[in-house]
């Protein structure tokens, strides 16, 4: 508390404010509290500073790449503890006539490529900037997730925080922005969140999340021991196990990720500086970084698949009418070429920054020591119109030799952990989704885990795309596998996936879910998880007589308790 001498100096500087001006202080005095709330992220001041009475709340998530729902139920399962109840609803499926029923209303939401909403979102984002729904009775508050690499940074969030507020809600706390290292911004945001939904102020000195401290990521240097495509050679796939040595002693844990950047092919590279002349070692400043500019386009810049808003911006640049579209730096160079070196280093300079990709670690350290690391990469393509393009880094991961050598680092992912070691776990993981599950069956092995493993694997012949085949066949021998169900879908002349394994096997799944038993997906979350999702479903009302809401509820109880987890991409 102030002492009355400061607070009267207080009420007589701040009598004359305007509201821009209050608004301007009430962020500077946050930043001196340490807070994580900023100038420019207060959009209006946060309602009164005690804190509001509330017995539940509703933390919404809109997600494309799944951290907004793992942080929504990461964040939620902390609040819970703190004594508030918590509604955790997926915006895929929330009815936003529902909105003017809430009081304490939270969202976690993403912004995708274009300023866009995660597209499981898109309904909700637009029926809330379509119609005109009474929230004069909402109190809420946003936290968006983006990445500063992208011109419309956390678009999404600021939108859905400003629609809130022309429709009449009351912002109790200001929009918080968070660019992808997320981890200890959003840790102070829910802090806030239970400040101002605690009951008195005494309870509120005990709503302190301690916040996840990064001391940045730590980047090991490897190199790779072994690569093996793990497809026959009649497979229509390319799936590589790939092994790579350290010097530097391993940390991470089963559920982890292995980041890395992949660069850009020389041979692209070389052509765009010919094209455009630019001297290869000129020193170019970027958003983030400042290097020469072969280095920029071959190790920091994406040139493979620009935004839309990226070949707005190069129109604008060059002068040419280009239509709307994406394309490769490479293409557009020959298509719409620049006129000289000096206008390409002004298009170097809205490049946006090459994004890492994750892939799930297939290791343990338990089974394989600290100085080696595996992941299982699936070799991906796609279509851009007509012409066939190969994704970047699983293309760049699979032409790697034998000693080559690699830079990467290790993605937490506390969510999608282990549980007790007596606990029994059923893992749906088809195609490279049994990677993780690669690496549980690996701890529990090496750890002598008591608690049952369970297994549904699938992918589409059993001769050429069985991965793993020889290692889960020796689990199973051993029973580190309880049981292995498998769903080769060409195989049979009607396609047989891993949700109909689980219809199969609804009696004695549902058993185990009811003895305790944790549940896991990962892999493909279109239609994959989806279809995987609906399935459990109707196992809990078919098995165990639940009504389709309880259902609904039984699934969001063992998600809230780290007993239901997805890993989808």
């Amino acid at each position: 508390m102030l002492s009355e001498t400061k607070l009267n100096a207080l009420k007589e500087i701040s009598g004359s404010f305007s509201r821009d001006e209050a608004v301007w202080a009430s962020g500077f005095l946050a930043g001196l509290a340490g807070s994580s709330v900023t100038v420019q992220e207060t959009v209006s001041p946060a309602v009164h500073a005690e804190s509001v009475s509330a017995k539940k709340i509703t933390l919404a998530y809109g997600t494309e790449t799944g951290n907004s729902k793992k942080l929504a139920v990461e964040l939620a399962g902390i609040i819970k503890k703190k004594g508030v109840q918590v509604k955790l609803a997926d915006l895929s499926q929330y009815k936003p006539k529902d909105l003017a029923k809430e009081d304490l209303f939270f969202i976690i939401i993403s912004t995708q490529g274009e300023g866009e909403p995660p597209a499981l979102a898109k309904k909700f984002y637009d029926h809330l900037h379509e119609n005109d729904p009474d929230l004069s009775n909402l109190k809420f508050g946003v936290l968006a997730l983006g990445d500063t690499s992208y011109p419309l940074f956390c678009k999404t969030g600021e939108d859905v925080d400003a629609r809130f507020e022309i429709l009449g809600g009351q912002r109790i706390i200001p929009l918080k922005k968070c660019d992808v290292d997320y981890e200890q911004e959003s840790y102070h945001w829910a802090e806030h969140v239970l400040n101002v939904v605690g009951k008195t102020a005494e309870n509120n000195q005990k709503n302190t999340i301690a916040p996840k401290v990064s001391a940045g990521r730590k980047k090991y240097q490897g190199k790779i021991s072994n690569i093996i495509n793990l497809n026959d050679i009649e497979s229509e796939k390319e799936t590589y196990h790939i092994e790579i040595e350290t010097e530097d002693p391993l940390v991470y844990s089963p559920g982890d990720a292995l980041g890395v950047i992949a660069f850009n092919p020389k041979q692209e590279v070389d052509e765009i500086i010919s094209l455009t002349g630019i001297d290869p070692q000129k020193k170019i400043t970027t958003l983030k970084i400042t290097d020469g500019a072969e280095e920029l386009l071959c190790k920091h810049l994406n040139i493979s698949h620009l935004l839309k808003s990226t070949v707005a911006q190069y129109a604008q640049i060059t002068g040419h009418a280009i239509p709307e579209v994406r394309l490769s730096l490479l293409d557009l160079l020959r298509i719409y070429p620049v006129k000289n070196a000096d206008e390409f280093e002004q298009v170097i300079g809205i490049l946006t920054g090459q994004s890492p990709r994750l892939y799930s670690i297939s290791s343990s350290l338990e089974a394989h020591g600290d100085s080696e690391i595996h992941i299982t990469v699936a070799k991906s393509d796609f279509l851009i119109g007509d012409k066939k393009q190969n994704g970047l880094c699983s293309s760049f991961l699979a032409e790697f030799n034998e000693g080559d050598e690699l830079e990467f680092y290790i993605q937490e992912a506390k969510h999608f952990r282990l549980p007790n070691q007596d606990k029994d776990i059923i893992m749906i993981g088809p195609g490279t989704g049994i990677a993780p599950f690669r690496s549980f069956l690996y701890e529990r092995d090496a750890t002598g885990a008591e608690g049952r493993n369970w297994l549904f694997f699938g992918d589409r012949n059993f001769v050429s795309d069985f991965l793993y085949q020889a290692e889960l066949q020796d689990f199973l021998k051993t029973g580190t596998l309880a049981h292995l169900d498998l769903a080769f879908s060409r195989d049979t002349a009607e396609k047989v996936y891993v949700q109909h394994k689980l219809e199969q096997k609804a009696e004695e799944v549902y058993h185990w879910l009811e003895g305790g038993a944790s549940l896991y997906i990962c892999g493909a979350k279109e239609p994959m998880s989806r279809d995987v999702e609906k399935t459990i479903l109707n196992i809990l009302q078919s098995k165990g007589k639940h009504s389709p809401e309880e259902a609904q509820n039984y699934l969001e109880e063992l998600e809230l308790s780290g007993r239901y987890v997805k890993d989808v991409y």
